[in-house]
């Protein structure tokens, strides 16, 4: 089968919320959002799976209405920092030499209540349940870029947790046989944002 793993779009940027910071998509989110939806909605995608945040939720939507299926939420799809009260792209933070881009490129967020050997678990588990209940198929799954990365890391034999930059709405396909086999046939690509000014970063 085919996994397609889509990084959300781009969402607006929250600070010191009162509770976990879940923020809805920006303007040019949504535009990437249709962008996505127009690239892969003629693919024979026979499901769409979604973390249950926001930013992530409002990605696949317009995936899933192209598509003609119901979005499937997964509450393990949900980026390692869905308690944290902010929410800033991580472009920015790079941008910056923000100590907690430099705390996720070296691997050590678990500073942060975070247990990165945990999260990449539970990310395992959920991609691996939707692998096995979908045989012969193709499935589209809307998360986020530490859920790819603790994935690919996982098939790919990569220690670092965090080891590349997913861009917004980029699409990364796994092929998965019924053996178990994992084999990683695209990553990052952007097709549907070349040429727009809708690739952000």
């Amino acid at each position: 089968m085919e996994l397609i793993l889509v990084r959300h779009a781009e969402p607006v940027r929250i600070v010191d919320a009162d509770g976990p910071a879940d923020p809805p998509l920006a303007e040019r989110g949504a535009k990437q959002a249709e962008a996505l939806a127009a690239y892969l909605g003629a693919e024979p995608i026979g499901a769409v799976w979604s973390s249950p945040m926001v930013r992530a939720r409002e990605t696949a939507a317009p995936l899933a209405a192209a598509l003609g299926v119901e979005v499937v939420v997964d509450s393990e799809l949900a980026e390692f920092d869905r308690e944290a009260t902010s929410y800033i792209p991580i472009e920015e933070l790079k941008a910056a030499k923000d100590e907690r881009w430099l705390a996720m490129v070296e691997g050590t967020f678990e500073d942060n209540g975070v247990d990165p050997a945990a999260f990449q678990a539970g990310v395992v588990r959920a991609v691996d349940h939707i692998i096995n209940g979908n045989p012969g198929g193709s499935v589209a799954v809307v998360c986020h870029g530490g859920v790819i990365n603790a994935y690919l890391a996982h098939i790919l034999g990569i220690e670092r947790p965090l080891w590349f930059e997913p861009k917004y709405t980029s699409v990364h396909r796994v092929l998965a046989s019924r053996r178990g086999d994992r084999s990683l046939e695209t990553l990052n690509e952007i097709a549907h944002l070349r040429g727009t000014k809708l690739l952000a970063g």
